[in-house]
């Protein structure tokens, strides 16, 4: 599947269960991960149960697709728990960039290569890594061109970038309402679509069915009812 989107809050549900079954869920209890957001105990609040269903479609994913010891990039990984939960996993060549000053504080910091550094300018070698996973990263100052191009350097022949982003069919207008102090797109089907077909043309194609469809919104946050999409592109 190229692209699915999420339909139901039962789905997040069901997502977070299947991790906690694998053993791989970095989301503690709920009265502990609220501690952890409200700050009243001294850790990174890595994660967010909202972003469930992301996390596990792309660890099912890439459990289904690389070697344990196949080099991954996670993008805008500060407080993301997908690089925590391939580490669980038993991925071993793990790397994550952002320009959070507080990413070296990330947990497994002995086996995960964290650099502070903006995703669109990495600095990394060419074909550095088979996969590049972005949870939520894509739609906080959207640069189609650099974002592609980056990732278009940075991925082997034959590797994969999934993604997830907020989404709705129809366009939800956020303009002037700012994230992270970055402008905030909800992306459309008509703004996935002219992504997808601007992607080819640095190499990255659609890999598998692609599903545009939502009748709900599930989601809501900044004033605003949508959606999630999670997209793959392979590098071929």
């Amino acid at each position: 599947m190229t692209m699915s989107v999420l339909q139901n809050k039962l789905q997040i549900y069901k997502a977070r269960r299947d991790l906690i079954n694998k053993g791989v869920s970095f989301i503690d209890s709920p009265l502990r991960y609220l501690m952890r957001r409200l700050r009243l105990v001294n850790k990174i609040a890595v994660g967010d149960f909202i972003k469930s269903w992301d996390v596990f479609l792309t660890l099912d994913f890439i459990e289904k697709n690389l070697r344990k010891d196949e080099p991954i990039l996670d993008i805008g990984c500060y407080a993301s728990e997908i690089i925590a939960v391939l580490h669980k996993s038993g991925y071993s060549n793990l790397s994550g960039v952002d320009l959070n000053q507080n990413l070296t504080k990330m947990p497994f910091r002995e086996s995960i290569k964290y650099k502070i550094t903006d995703f669109m300018h990495t600095g990394f070698p060419n074909s550095s890594f088979k996969a590049i996973t972005s949870i939520s990263v894509i739609e906080h100052g959207f640069n189609g061109p650099l974002l592609l191009k980056e990732v278009s350097r940075l991925l082997k022949f034959g590797g994969f970038f999934i993604a997830s982003f907020d989404y709705f069919p129809e366009k939800i207008n956020t303009d002037n309402v700012k994230y992270f102090d970055m402008d905030w797109k909800i992306f459309s089907k008509e703004e996935v679509t002219d992504f997808i077909s601007k992607a080819t043309d640095y190499g990255l194609k659609p890999f598998g069915r692609i599903a545009y469809n939502a009748k709900n919104k599930p989601i809501n946050y900044g004033g605003k009812q949508y959606t999630f999409a999670w997209l793959v592109l392979k590098n071929s």
